[in-house]
């Protein structure tokens, strides 16, 4: 079929008074359809006259588009089993003609933005592989209204606590910050209004006046002035999400983050450059970052169970068993939780990012094993007595404490009672002896005092009978060698 633009040639030649033959040969076309323009006389494309065959159907197609909720691929399969030879792309075109099932089209706006003017944030879920299973996840992504640099992360789930996380991170990213933040009427950051009365709830309008920039809000139902921010979640689930497979959050967020570098640098036809190119034009325009920027962080109270753990979000994070049953501070951040005593830390773990019921434990908060709370402990006053009493049998005491078979307060005061009634030297002489041999007993101990007694202190001196006592020594009869003493029946010395 001929397109009008050479029909209306052909008419333009004819008045010329060419021949049907000349205006054939001008224009590459057969002398029949020069003769069929000229019969018609009018430039205009003729519609063909072939009947349609879905039109005879049009009530069926009505009424089953009603019943498949709008689905032109259910109506086609309704219409193929009651046996009505239409093919797929016929029963599209058909519909479309007529009007069927067809929202208008609206024209799309352009919305030109000054370097450092905009940056737009928006969250999206998004199914992420992640750790061997598919997950729903929170997809926050930021975009700069010029240049369309890219940054995104992914979280479990967005509260306003995640939002000044991902936002410090992006800001960090650029180096900079745009004058205001487009976001879509987000709870997370509306606290009323839409629009422009929308009004930010005072958290994060304090997070915006630290970094120097205003939350905006755009109409409601007004997704193209956001297009920026919701082109580049179409991008990402086409162009980073199929394929690939993350072990944890921070390997999600660490390739998010490399292949923003890697995007950002690829050169974009509509741009005639690459956003990293624009975004060197945009950087001196964007907001300066403070000095110091402060952790984002949420505060807890929780009491020290009778296990040592604190509970955040079902994970258990263990504390220094001196603080049990004590009331402390947590500290949640984006990678860390950490345990405060007021003013003072006292410990860090790592966080676990979602509700595992986890067991997060240090070694060093517990005491070695057997040790328990004695360690701790004050001494026992026996004990300072003995220590003072008695210093080198310290370390008999500590043996005596684990080992021994009476009660610890029972043992100390019986030994600080043998202390105070028998003397120094056969005392300790016993308690070397026992030592050496592992003796614990106190009983045996005090029956070693007692026979080292007997050996020293309860010796008789030597004497001879009185009846064979010669003062002189008698002529001619050599004296008698004196007998040995006699030793007492229990074998303890001489008598």
């Amino acid at each position: 079929m001929l397109a009008q633009g050479i029909r209306q040639a052909i008419l333009d030649l004819h008045q010329r008074q060419l021949s049907v033959r000349a205006i054939a040969r001008a224009l590459p076309v057969s002398r029949a359809a020069v003769r069929e323009v000229l019969r018609r006389g009018s430039a205009e494309v003729p519609r063909l006259g072939r009947p349609e065959k879905a039109l005879e159907h049009r009530e069926e197609i009505l009424r089953l588009l009603r019943e498949c909720e709008g689905s032109f691929m259910r109506v086609h399969e309704e219409l193929t089993k009651a046996g009505r030879p239409l093919s797929y792309p016929a029963f599209t075109a058909f519909c479309r003609r007529h009007g069927i099932g067809q929202v208008p089209k609206q024209p799309a706006g352009r919305y030109d933005f000054a370097p450092g003017q905009e940056m737009q944030h928006d969250t999206s879920p998004h199914d992420l592989h992640l750790g061997g299973t598919v997950r729903r996840v929170q997809t926050a992504s930021l975009v700069l209204g010029y240049s369309r640099m890219l940054f995104f992360q992914f979280y479990p789930r967005f509260r306003r606590f995640e939002g000044k996380v991902f936002l410090t991170e992006a800001f960090r990213y650029l180096d900079g910050v745009g004058q205001t933040g487009l976001i879509d009427n987000t709870h997370v950051v509306v606290l009323r209004g839409t629009g422009r009365d929308m009004l930010p709830v005072p958290e994060m309008a304090a997070f915006a006046e630290r970094f120097g920039f205003t939350f905006v809000a755009h109409a409601v139902g007004d997704a193209n002035r956001s297009g920026r921010v919701e082109r580049m979640f179409r991008f990402i689930e086409r162009g980073f999400l199929p394929g690939r497979r993350f072990t944890d959050w921070a390997d999600a967020n660490r390739q998010a983050r490399a292949w923003c570098d890697r995007v950002n640098a690829r050169p974009k036809r509509q741009l005639k450059a690459s956003p990293r190119e624009l975004f060197a034009v945009e950087h001196p325009a964007l907001r300066r970052l403070p000095r110091w920027i402060p952790e984002p962080y949420l505060i807890h109270e929780r009491l020290v169970d009778v296990e040592g753990y604190i509970t955040l979000d079902t994970n258990r994070y263990s504390v220094p068993t001196a603080f049990i049953g004590r009331r402390l501070e947590v500290r949640e951040t984006a990678d860390r939780i950490i345990i405060c005593e007021g003013p003072r830390e006292i410990t860090t773990h790592a966080r676990e990012v979602e509700p595992r019921t986890r067991y997060v434990f240090r070694p060093e908060h517990r005491p070695p094993r057997g040790q328990g709370w004695r360690h701790e402990r004050a001494p026992f006053p026996e004990e300072q007595d003995l220590i003072r009493l008695l210093p080198e049998i310290a370390a008999y005491l500590n043996a005596l404490k684990r080992r021994g078979k009476l009660q610890t307060t029972l043992a100390l005061r019986q030994l600080l009672r043998m202390a105070r009634e028998y003397p120094r030297e056969p005392l300790l002489a016993a308690i070397e002896t026992a030592a050496h041999y592992g003796l614990y007993d106190l009983g045996r101990l005090e029956r070693m005092v007692l026979r080292g007694l007997a050996t020293t202190y309860f010796q008789l001196p030597l004497s001879l009978d009185p009846g064979d006592r010669d003062d002189e020594p008698t002529p001619g009869r050599t004296p008698a060698a004196p007998e040995e003493p006699a030793s007492e029946p229990d074998g303890r010395g001489p008598a």
